[in-house]
């Protein structure tokens, strides 16, 4: 064969080799940008990491660089394909024929062979090894390749485009809509999973991850699940003074109340303990709360709780909490909201309340607990108790479904290991409500331990005395006589 020839040929194969390589370069570019910790990366970057920082602006246009790397892998690709196997068919030819292959059986041999060793070396050296060193280091890989990543995408700029948007228009014929960006971020779900085993691995504290894990679940709350009742709404009707506010303050300990016009239904404004204090002394008993009075925030039941705190920062820190029916179905505020997060808060201007549940004396030995009516089912879990779940939010509520009816005083119902008593109702509102633990695990602890002692010595008392062995112990013919 002509030395020009194969000189021709390891050039070429040379060429197909540097390709490869700089599709190893785009496909750890994509695993890469796809797996790296954004975190990580605007901390290295913070701290002065240049590379870094490059990389922070790649993921920032994600989708448009993904596009180059799959851009430049499929040119890459392309390439080898075409220069790689003439290449190595053309250098395995003459060995093949020195073996005695006929010359057309040994092109056909060396092209299939060329056409394997290259596929070989494009998995291998092109895909597999960047792929898994990417997952394995993603940023560290990350800070390697954004740098030519970027450059070869801003070259390329017009043709990615044009592809993207060729791509989209195809997307949205099918009723979906084309994400720019891919989101890096964990999941809700795997926050939580890793808050709790960061608290069991004592990396966390354990009131810490419950404040995250709490925080976290506001997204799933509405404006239902941590507003004031309207049972338990203190409100002004809109005639009523300033003087009626310091009056209802001092009564309740809060400082700002809904003003409605005839019915709680129709509330037409917010009066705050600021706004009656602002009213000279002598006009308080003649200054109607109605001209004091703030327009109402009003939302609706269904909103989530993380838009309603978002709500009540940017605006005031009142919500009237509308039911579908266009009637008010109670009051929120931030207060509320943050006692969902960090638990019941309790100030120098609250009421000396009791805590919705408390320990009692035990019933029969059996440790009990009372709850208020308006005590959230979710608290119960504190004790060990877990209400199946049902279309109430309330120990009241808990209890009403068990019955199947409103309770009166002195009706009980059970759960699995626990009986609730309804000790206290006003009207058609269940006001307090025991509960006691049936088997405390103490008890049932010990009587397991005693039903298995007991079982031993059954199995004994059922095999009988044991009698010494001895060698006049059997009986013997002389015996029998």
């Amino acid at each position: 064969m002509d030395p020009h020839s194969i000189a021709a040929a390891w050039l070429l194969f040379g060429i197909a080799v540097l390709l490869i390589l700089a599709n190893g370069v785009f496909v750890a570019a994509e695993f890469a940008f796809v797996t790296v910790d954004r975190g990580e990366v605007d901390r290295a970057a913070a701290a002065g990491d240049r590379r870094a920082a490059g990389v922070a602006r790649a993921l920032r246009t994600l989708s448009f660089e993904l596009s180059g790397a799959q851009l430049g892998i499929t040119v890459t690709s392309l390439l080898v394909g075409v220069l790689a196997n003439p290449a190595l068919a053309r250098l395995l030819s003459p060995p093949l024929t020195s073996l005695g292959l006929p010359g057309s059986v040994a092109t056909g041999v060396a092209a299939v062979v060329g056409l394997v060793m290259a596929t070989v070396l494009q998995m291998v050296i092109g895909e597999l090894v960047p792929k898994n060193w990417a997952i394995s280091r993603p940023l560290q890989v990350a800070r390697a390749v954004a740098a030519p990543q970027r450059i070869f995408s801003t070259l390329c700029r017009p043709l990615i485009l044009l592809l993207n948007g060729i791509a989209n228009r195809i997307v949205r014929g099918f009723g979906l809509e084309p994400a720019e960006e891919l989101a890096s971020a964990r999941s809700a779900e795997e926050l939580v999973a890793l808050a709790r085993h960061s608290a069991s691995e004592g990396a966390l504290e354990s009131d810490t991850a419950d404040l995250f894990v709490r925080t976290l679940g506001l997204a799933e709350l509405t404006a239902e699940s941590v507003m004031t009742p309207r049972i338990d709404v203190a409100a002004l009707e809109d005639h009523a003074t300033a003087a009626d506010v310091l009056n209802l303050t001092r009564a309740t300990g809060l400082s700002r109340f809904p003003v409605y016009r005839q019915s709680i239904d129709d509330v037409v404004g917010v009066v705050t303990l600021k706004d009656a204090l602002a009213v000279r002394a002598g006009n308080r008993a003649a200054v109607r709360v109605g001209a004091l009075a703030s327009p109402p925030l009003l939302v609706p039941e269904t909103l989530p709780a993380d838009r309603l705190l978002d709500l009540l920062r940017s605006r005031q820190q009142l919500a009237v909490v509308v039911d579908e029916y266009g009637g008010t179905a109670g009051v929120a505020t931030l207060e509320d909201i943050v006692e969902e997060m960090v638990g019941e808060v309790q100030d120098e201007h609250d009421p000396a309340d009791l805590p919705e549940l408390r320990p009692v004396a035990a019933v029969e030995g059996r440790s009990a607990w009372e709850a208020e009516g308006r005590c959230r089912v979710d608290v119960l879990e504190s004790v060990g108790l877990r209400a199946p779940d049902g279309p109430y939010e309330t120990v009241a509520g808990l209890l009403t479904d068990l019955l199947g009816r409103l309770p009166a005083e002195g009706d009980s119902a059970e759960l699995p290991g626990w009986r609730l008593t309804a000790l206290e109702v006003q009207r058609h509102r269940t006001e307090l409500v025991r509960l006691e633990r049936l088997v405390d695990p103490e008890q049932r602890d010990h009587r397991n331990h005693r039903d298995r002692n007991h079982g031993h010595r059954s199995d004994r008392a059922a095999q009988g005395p044991a009698s010494p062995t001895s060698p006049a112990s059997p009986a013997s013919p002389a015996g029998e006589r």
